[in-house]
């Protein structure tokens, strides 16, 4: 009776906790299935998702991106400007500066000043000489007119002696006295002649020593050959730089060019003088309108000696496209050396710009 008893009292115990029951192993592929039928709905929901977003981003774009028709090469490039070194001509002190990194210079304008005390003080003593050698000009020609004035009164006292000889009223030792008082009167006037010479070239030699100190002072001031901006300061005021020393660095505003590559198929149909334009990363929406002005005659990036067509195929060609000098002007302040872009050629007249490159002001 006390088996049957804890049997008994066992078999409620189990029938009471219904959800501890094990699953039967049946149902697991059920549940699996549903969970996988779920998630692969999802994951074809969002791959569903992101084509349509794929393809709405690609339309838009393709409208804002047009292919280019057949005519128009493009290449990847930087805007580079010509770097002009302000260099000093003589060994000096820098002195003064006048501009800085950064300042946009016009043409002959002072960008610094050396210091010329020692050339002053030649060109002060060059400038005495000069004074000097005038004055002795005055009284070179003033001796000159004077022996000329004896040359003439000798000439008239000798005409007088011939003629009273002629007539007997006179003797030949007052003659022979007559000619060689001429003879000394035009000597005189010569060497007083050749003395004014001497003054005069005297003076020509001063006036070219005070010019040259006077060109040797304007060179030690710098000015900026052209318009551009100022890159590099390399000096500062008080240091002592040699023949040739740099001071400045600057970029040439009027010749401001991009290169790009093309391969020989397309460089191979640009001439000097297509038109190109040039949208730079910064400003994607305005074009700006160029012109071809350099094709390198040799290729690059492969062998020299290489003949076969697969391997000509490779051969890139260095194209060179300039800005016009005028609009470069225009947007001075907007010029950066180093901004990246693309550059497009036109090297078919007949096709069109697409209107995103048709170019502005």
């Amino acid at each position: 009776m006390r088996v049957s008893g804890s049997a008994a009292e066992k078999a409620p115990k189990e029938s009471a906790s219904p959800s501890l029951v094990p699953l039967d192993s049946q149902q697991f592929p059920v549940v699996q299935k549903r969970r996988t039928v779920r998630r692969s709905r999802w994951i074809w929901i969002c791959l569903l998702f992101l084509s349509g977003a794929s393809g709405a981003g690609y339309y838009i774009w393709s409208r804002a991106h047009p292919p280019l028709p057949l005519g128009i090469s493009f290449g990847n490039g930087r805007i580079e400007a010509d770097e002009v070194d302000i260099d000093t001509k003589f060994a000096a002190r820098v002195a003064e500066l006048f501009v800085d990194i950064g300042d946009m210079v016009a043409p002959r304008q002072v960008l610094a000043r050396m210091d010329t005390s020692d050339i002053q003080q030649s060109l002060s003593k060059s400038e005495a000489q000069l004074r000097q050698a005038r004055r002795a000009i005055d009284e070179a020609q003033a001796d000159l007119v004077q022996q000329e004035t004896q040359k003439k009164l000798a000439e008239q006292e000798m005409d007088r002696a011939r003629t009273l000889l002629k007539n007997g009223w006179t003797t030949q030792e007052i003659a022979d006295q007559r000619q060689q008082q001429l003879d000394g009167a035009i000597a005189a006037y010569n060497a007083a002649n050749a003395r004014v010479l001497a003054s005069q070239h005297a003076l020509e030699a001063a006036e070219h020593d005070a010019a040259f100190y006077r060109v040797e002072i304007a060179d030690n001031t710098l000015v900026a050959p052209k318009s551009g901006r100022i890159q590099y300061r390399l000096s500062n005021i008080g240091e002592v730089l040699p023949a040739g020393g740099k001071v400045f660095t600057m970029l040439d505003f009027s010749y401001v060019y991009i290169d790009i590559y093309l391969p020989t198929l397309e460089a191979g149909k640009v001439k000097i003088g297509t038109e190109a334009r040039i949208v730079l990363d910064a400003y994607p929406d305005h074009p700006i309108p160029a012109k071809v002005s350099f094709i390198a005659s040799q290729a690059q990036f492969t062998p020299k000696t290489v003949e076969t067509q697969t391997e000509r195929d490779k051969l890139m060609f260095r194209i060179r496209l300039r800005i016009d000098q005028d609009r470069l002007l225009a947007h001075a302040d907007a010029i950066r050396s180093g901004l990246p872009g693309v550059a497009y050629i036109r090297w078919n007249p007949a096709v069109e710009w697409p209107k995103s490159l048709q170019g502005g002001p």
